[in-house]
């Protein structure tokens, strides 16, 4: 027998297949993880395609959004009709021959297509069905439209963004999205295990709510509100009771993030500009009441040097310090590619490779890859058809003459 260092390993989900019948950004996302670390993942896409195929920046090649080379990896895209009932036949059929199906579309849709969680019990009770909603799946305002912003605003991450004299800031991310996708990934992997360990190997639902994914991030929020009726503010770049945590102007017009919030590091910090006076200040309770003299004492060190000196002597210190990076910085800082952080692909007609991220986190013996970019539009609609469902090249040529699938994008 070959011994386990011989043979190479599987990647962590290899022999799992998933169909994601998602749109935009967050099923999109929990797939492309799944798809990264080895999972077969059959993307449903209409006639038009994933609508993220034409957001933002647009290549001139193929008139495809840059975006979609990366969350679109590893998929095989197949183009059907969904408003017909033979297009949603073709989708349950492969539903029943999967592992995972993750769908986000608005509550009920799915129960209106005859393609609900309960018309699978019986004829694939192993599967793990997953749904990403803005929402969630009951309540009150289970039908309410979310996207990423409004969810973002309502489940109480708005709130505590930016500064108090202007309106609440948003990040220049559709972060709600890519965190419920997040979510939506290790509520899979949770469902995945809880199977393995069920004597009948059940399936289950696994309902992800995109304000749900916000809510989950806001840290003391709530048992401070429990506690006293505390409510915290937005504080522009600082973070409530937690001194000193700032960002910090430089001679050279940039801005430098420096956290000395521990006692230990506050002391060398203060030793370090020139502010040993402020050392009396042992502990954050303390430096949280004289915040403005600390931070104005760092800022004004700060000042006096450009960005690079600041980064040497904090680090020099073993102080946390950081530049503020755009991709431009990223893309050159030699920490990014020592951890891999950058992967190339090739594009059809780019004469040179395009860089997508790669996605963390990172396994020391499986890790994930790209395999391939996004694809075009139905690349894979005969190759599903034929290899997954069985069906003659007559049968596949039958349903894209009667326009029920599509192995192209429409013009």
């Amino acid at each position: 027998m070959a011994s386990s260092s011989s043979v190479a390993r599987k990647l962590p989900l290899d022999g799992l297949r998933v169909v994601e019948c998602g749109h935009l950004i967050a099923g999109p996302f929990a797939g492309m993880i799944l798809a990264y670390f080895g999972a077969e993942v059959i993307k449903i896409e209409p006639r038009t395609g994933d609508q993220v195929r034409d957001m933002r920046l647009v290549d001139k090649e193929n008139h495809t959004s840059l975006w979609w080379y990366s969350i679109g990896r590893n998929k095989r895209s197949v183009s059907v009709d969904l408003n017909t009932s033979h297009g949603r036949g073709i989708v349950k059929q492969l539903v029943d021959k999967s592992d995972v199906f993750i769908e986000n579309f608005r509550p009920g849709k799915m129960e209106a297509w005859a393609l609900g969680p309960d018309e699978f019990k019986s004829s694939n009770p192993e599967l793990i069905y997953t749904r990403v909603s803005g929402y969630g799946q009951t309540g009150p305002y289970k039908a309410k439209p979310g996207f990423a912003s409004v969810c973002e605003a309502f489940g109480g991450f708005r709130y505590v963004n930016g500064f108090p004299d202007r309106p609440s800031a948003r990040p220049n991310l559709s972060l709600g999205d890519t965190m419920a996708g997040l979510h939506a990934a290790l509520g899979v992997t949770l469902a995945l295990v809880g199977k393995e360990r069920s004597p009948a190997r059940e399936g289950q639902v696994v309902d992800v709510a995109i304000y749900e994914s916000m809510f989950n991030v806001l840290e003391a929020i709530v048992p401070e509100h429990s506690y006293d009726g505390t409510v915290r503010e937005c504080s522009g770049s600082t973070i409530t009771g937690i001194v000193p945590s700032n960002t910090y102007p430089t001679a050279d017009m940039k801005q430098v993030v420096i956290g000395a919030n521990m006692d230990g590091l506050f002391a060398k910090l203060m030793d370090l500009i020139g502010a040993p006076h402020l050392k009396v200040h042992k502990t954050n309770v303390e430096r949280v009441a004289h915040v403005e003299d600390i931070d104005t004492a760092i800022g004004k060190w700060t000042s006096t040097m450009p960005l690079h000196e600041i980064l040497a002597k904090l680090d020099d210190a073993r102080i946390p310090v950081g530049p503020i990076n755009s991709i431009a910085e990223m893309s050159v800082d030699p920490h990014f590619a020592a951890r891999g952080m950058f992967e190339a692909v090739a594009i059809p007609g780019h004469d040179r490779s395009l860089r997508i991220p790669a996605v963390s986190p990172k396994l020391s013996e499986t890790p994930g890859r790209t395999k391939w970019p996004g694809k075009p539009l139905g690349a894979d609609t005969r190759w599903c058809l034929e290899s997954v469902l069985g069906l003659s090249a007559p049968e596949i040529d039958r349903l894209i003459r009667d326009e029920i699938v599509f192995d192209g994008r429409a013009p």
